[in-house]
């Protein structure tokens, strides 16, 4: 009855301020003669239009008193329905079978302000390149190049350098994988710490000798080894210009399947040991390997103050584009920049591979005649039969003739006369000898080309910096700027094709298990972080940081290098040796085991009510974590909480997301008699649902709500059956006649013959149908309620009259009445007036058919493998012998269907709680694939959504979604693109995301589907140098969440962007997919339990437009412990405004990017 009230009151005073306002105005008009003189706001025209529609003005008003009445007794019918039970109290069900909830009845609003939206509704910024046009230009056809294969013939005028020199830089490098056929351990002992070795004695011994190197993790690894005389000697090169460090990360990150929380932890953990240690910031990019390029790295790059960047796995026909039009060096821009902020320099690399045969020129069979590690009577040699030739007086004139000529072939493909040629390979350099046959060979041939002029040419080892100084210099900008005549691009490089129509799209699921892992374990770093800062702080405001453990910090620091480590583009990706990738498994469950005892002791530090009675043990912890895992590649146990009828067990619940949180939360106990109490004493609705793996467990799921970041405390009690603990009931679908089961102790559970009628669950917001025949998700009807009431900023408006009507009540029980006329009103209440009802009567239902489909692999000689996805043809449907057995379970917090398959369990699942968590649907998927051989499992969504040919796609879950387009011309296997956090088909009605926990490949082959591939069983290799399948597929659980909005403003113009962005409901939506509740039991205590209290850190609320990405505690000079300085990483997020708003359970608010962080020691 109060929320009644209130809502009441709240709509009857903004209908008389209205009504009073316009009676205001019109006697202003009317009867100020200063403002009849002036005209006032309104042209004279117009004020006889007002005075001739003072009896339109009346009807208007009764109109409008009508409509409010209207809201009122909608919002009376919804609060009836969905907020406050009868009783006040206790859940009951609703006419219609539904449960409806006691709800805290705390109002909430959502006011977005109108700047905040016109960044994604704003028109983009022009480039030259625009590559999704560049899909549409090409043919993708394949015809013989020559000696260059996959390019075309180079000519040349032998007089072009008369006037102008070429400028030859050659790169001497080595490409050293964190893990590939051997693990990084092995790698490092058999043969990085030898080429790095050998760099500190042979660069200085001739000091035009230069070397790059890249991974820090290797780089790290052997400075610690090193003596202090090598550690000098680095420095000296360093400072000598004859060193380099390129990129600087701790490793050369995938580009397609990691997460740009990683992509940017690894930046920082490679660049902070770089200033500690040696004191260098990296100034350019090398990314030599990855399979594909993501305009996200581009974007961090500069961000990380770098200047230029280069590139090379590129689809061969994009590349033979470039080349032919010079664009192969060009301005890389963010697709959503109006401007050029976001530019950085590009240089991509023209040919088929980084190795030598394919860097001097177009023409391999030349230029492995100067690899001199290939000389006779080495381990490898030139798979064209011509090998190379030591450099010697006789026949020094001829060789550097050969050469010259493919440098200048290979710089018409560029638009300046200063040249990159790399020189190297996978771990080259390991040798001695190696550094002598190349150092010397080529020195002889550059001593000879610069000794006579009339070649035309000025050859040197360089760095890559140097090339890019030289570039820079020749076209007279500086560093980093773009050169004149030089073209502006947008866009990614996805998917790459290295041959033929072999497209790397495989890994964009391989070992899905661990690409699973790794986001898990990204979300306790993070989780880890900002807990760890926030109780050092405390710890060291309240003098206590003597009997904190600080010393945590050295576990942050083993999951940092271990994530990052995974980010290395032959881990996340899957396409590692199946002992590698063991090793990656073991490093990254060590480290996720740490970052829960950091966790747990910060946790416990933080929600002590009285700081004094803090005490830390090592071998006697105050909290158990959530769940524990066996090995490093089991899934999950959740933590049972004994109950106890001789006192209460307390549960800390932590929220790692920086927005308030009201969400269901499932703990594990040993019995039914549960009751949950809140810190202060409420009794909460308890959902009781069977645990099928143990008869003696039960899951006890409540609802709760959770400050921003931080700590609450529950009570969990055995004791007698309280009303607000209620049993989930249980269905089981069972196929065949005769077949049936029961249980009533301790919970219900009835069956029944399956039959094909479709069956339903429902929520207050969701009802779902389900095939009776499969089991699985056929059809969706989403309910929308009131949809977002911003009680900072109303507009009221009258239709066709230039006036609204602005009512700011942000102060208070005042109100402060603006004025607003003209054309441009109507537009900003458009984009502001954010009060939208609809009855649940009135369901938008769509069609959402959930299908699982198996590929094959094709019978000729090449296969599907880690890396490549070759298809028999199109995905047949799944089936098997026997129907499957479909558990539904219904009950007042959750429903769900659970769909039992031979090789997948389907659960759909929907929470009946208002707010972000109630507004989806809640997926996840058990694949067993391990007794299939060469097939592909996938995941498709049929619906009646006319998306036509279009799909999105994010980069990296960096805020931007990258259209794409279905391509008839390309093989069905070039249509699949990484999903590492979303994907979403859109028309002008509705649009449909699937937001997922793992980063999984996705196309949408038709209109109105979208399909994922979940997991890969092969039994070859892939000819891409791995040697083996993808035979060690483990049980993976894939989570996801399945999103139906509505879109107010789905015009061509704006699909037609070349960006597309989240509404704030989908970005949080993936915030709580991606970051889940954390659930803590205290361990009981002999001594008791000391007081608790909840923790929250943030004093006023953080806008919904901004993610805390991070809260890093910064090294000090011992690498082990933290120094006094910590790093608040904040990521502001771009929305969609063109979609209808939902309730999100929270007061959510935007400041146009301003935020303020209190700097003041009293409010640390």
């Amino acid at each position: 009855m109060k929320l009644r009230k209130q809502v009441t009151v709240c709509g009857g005073a903004i209908f008389c301020v209205a009504v009073f306002s316009l009676y205001l105005m019109l006697d202003r008009v009317q009867h100020d003669p200063a403002r009849r003189q002036n005209g006032g706001n309104f042209p004279r025209s117009q004020i006889s239009v007002l005075q001739n529609r003072i009896e339109q003005l009346e009807q208007l008003l009764e109109e409008n008193h009508q409509i409010i009445s209207h809201i009122k007794d909608s919002v009376m019918e919804l609060t009836d329905t969905g907020a406050v039970s009868p009783s006040g109290h206790l859940p009951f069900r609703s006419a219609n079978g539904s449960w409806v909830l006691p709800f805290d009845g705390r109002p909430t609003f959502l006011a977005v302000k109108p700047q905040d939206c016109q960044f994604s509704a704003s028109s983009r910024g022009q480039a030259d390149v625009q590559m999704l046009d560049v899909y549409s230009l090409l043919k993708f056809d394949n015809p013989d190049g020559g000696v260059w294969k996959q390019g075309f013939d180079i000519t040349y005028e032998p007089e072009e350098w008369d006037n102008e020199p070429l400028q030859v830089f050659v790169v001497p490098h080595s490409h050293n994988d964190p893990g590939w056929i051997k693990t990084f351990d092995k790698y490092f002992t058999d043969q990085t710490q030898h080429i790095l070795n050998n760099m500190v004695v042979k660069l200085p011994e001739d000091p035009r000798r230069k070397f790059i190197w890249s991974e820090i993790s290797f780089f790290s690894k052997w400075w610690e080894t090193a003596d202090v005389h090598k550690q000098e000697a680095v420095r000296k090169l360093i400072q000598g210009g004859q060193f380099e460090i390129v990129t600087g990360g701790w490793v050369m990150t995938d580009e397609a399947n990691a997460h740009y929380f990683a992509m940017i932890d690894q930046l920082i953990e490679g660049h902070q040991w770089l200033e500690r240690n040696l004191g260098v910031t990296p100034r350019s990019g090398w990314a030599v390997d990855p399979f594909g390029h993501s305009a996200t790295m581009a974007y961090l790059l500069k961000r990380a103050n770098l200047t230029s960047m280069l590139v090379q796995r590129i689809h061969y026909s994009i590349k033979k584009h470039f080349a032919s039009t010079r664009n192969l060096e060009f301005m890389w821009r963010q697709a959503w920049d109006t401007g050029s902020s976001t530019d950085i320099f590009c240089h991509m690399m023209p040919f088929y591979s980084y190795d030598v045969p394919h860097t001097c020129g177009p023409d391999p069979k030349i230029c492995c005649q100067f690899d001199f590690k290939r000389l006779p009577g080495g381990r490898i040699n030139c798979p064209w039969k011509v090998p190379p030739k030591t450099v010697v007086e006789a026949n020094v004139a001829e060789r550097a003739q050969l050469l010259l000529d493919q440098y200048r072939k290979k710089s018409k493909l560029y638009r300046s006369k200063v040249l990159l040629v790399p020189l190297g390979d996978d771990f080259r350099y390991d040798k001695a000898l190696e550094w002598d046959q190349q150092y010397i060979n080529y020195q002889k041939l550059f001593d000879y080309m610069n000794s006579h002029p009339e070649m035309h040419v000025q050859a040197q080892f360089g760095t890559l910096s140097d090339y890019f100084d030289a570039l820079y210099k020749t076209n007279g900008v500086a560093q980093g700027a773009k050169p004149a005549d030089f073209p502006v691009l947008s866009g990614d490089f996805f998917a790459y094709a290295d041959r033929e129509d072999h497209y790397w799209t495989g890994y964009f699921t391989s070992r899905p298990f661990y690409k699973s892992l790794d986001r898990v374990i990204e979300s306790h770093l993070r989780g880890a972080e900002i807990l760890y800062s926030l109780a050092v702080a405390n710890a060291r405001h309240a003098g206590m940081e003597g009997r904190y453990p600080v010393s945590d910090y050295a576990l942050l620091v083993d999951a940092r290098r271990s994530v990052g480590l995974f980010q290395h583009h032959d881990a996340i990706t899957g396409t590692a040796k199946e002992n590698v990738v063991i090793d990656y498994g073991t490093k990254l469950l060590r480290s996720l085991i740490g970052l829960k005892r950091v966790i747990i002791n910060a946790a416990h530090f933080l929600v002590m009510k009285n700081k004094e009675f803090y005490r830390f043990y090592q071998t006697e912890p105050f909290l158990e974590t959530d769940d524990r895992r066996a090995t490093q590649d089991s899934l999950p146990q959740r933590t049972l909480i004994e109950l106890d009828p001789a006192g209460p067990r307390y549960l800390v619940l932590f929220n790692p997301i920086e927005q308030e949180r009201l969400c269901v939360v499932t703990a594990l106990v040993n019995t039914v008699r549960v009751r949950v109490l809140t810190e202060d004493g409420q009794t909460l609705p308890v959902q009781l649902s069977a645990q099928w793996s143990s008869a003696s467990q039960m899951s006890a799921t409540f609802m709760v709500r959770l400050p921003p970041l931080g700590l609450a405390v529950f009570h969990l009690y055995d004791s007698p059956d309280s009303p607000m603990t209620l049993r989930s009931e249980t269905l089981l679908r069972l196929p065949g006649r005769g077949a049936s089961a029961r249980a009533t102790d301790p919970l219900p559970v009835r069956s029944q013959q399956a039959d094909p009628q479709t069956f339903y669950i429902s929520s207050q917001s969701l009802t779902l149908g389900f095939s009776g025949t499969t089991g699985l998700l056929e059809v969706c009807l989403f309910f929308f309620f009131i949809s977002s009431l911003n009680l900072f900023d109303f507009y009221f408006c009258v239709e066709d009259l230039p006036i609204c009507f602005h009512f700011d009540l942000s102060g208070g029980m005042s109100h402060q009445l603006d004025f607003l006329t003209g054309p441009g009103c109507l537009m900003k209440a458009n984009m502001a007036c954010l009060v939208s009802i609809k009855r649940k009567d009135d369901p938008q239902e769509v069609k959402v058919q959930m299908q699982f489909m198996i590929y094959g692999t094709r019978p000729s000689k090449d296969k599907s493998g880690a890396y490549l996805f070759l298809p028999d043809g199109k995905a047949k449907p799944y089936s098997q012998k026997e129907p499957p057995v479909v558990r539904v379970v219904e009950g007042p917090l959750f429903s769900e269907v659970v769909a039992h398959y031979q090789h997948f369990q389907q659960t759909v699942r929907i929470h009946n709680v208002p707010g972000v968590d109630g507004l989806s649907i809640d997926m996840s998927t058990m694949v067993d694939i391990r007794d299939q051989t060469n097939k592909e499992l996938a995941m498709r969504l049929t619906t009646d959504i006319q998306s036509g040919d279009a799909f999105y796609t994010d980069l990296n879950a960096f805020q931007v979604i990258q259209p794409r387009r279905r391509f008839l011309k390309l093989p069905l296997q070039a249509n699949f693109y990484p999903m590492p956090s979303q994907a979403y088909i859109q028309d002008s009605h509705h649009r449909l995301t699937l937001h997922t926990a793992q980063s999984l490949g996705v196309s949408s082959l038709e209109s109105g589907q979208l399909e994922v591939i979940m997991d890969r069983r092969l039994m070859q290799d892939d000819n891409r140098g791995l040697g083996q399948g993808l035979k060690d597929n483990k049980k993976t659980a894939s989570r996801f969440r399945l999103l139906l909005e509505r879109r107010s403003t789905g015009n061509k113009m704006m699909d037609s962007a070349t960006t597309s962005f989240p509404s704030v409901l989908s970005h949080m939506t993936s915030a709580v997919l991606n970051h889940e509740v954390l659930a803590l039991p205290v361990l009981p205590k002999r001594r008791g339990i000391p007081p608790l209290q909840t923790f929250a850190p943030l004093k006023s609320l953080l806008p919904c437009d901004f993610h805390l990405m991070n809260l890093r505690s910064i090294q000090s000079q011992d690498p082990q412990s933290p120094s006094p300085y910590t790093a608040l990483i904040l990521h502001r997020l771009a929305l969609d405004c063109g979609v209808e708003a939902q309730n999100l359970g929270f007061n959510c608010t935007t400041t146009q990017g301003q935020i303020q962080v209190p700097t003041d020691k009293s409010s640390r």
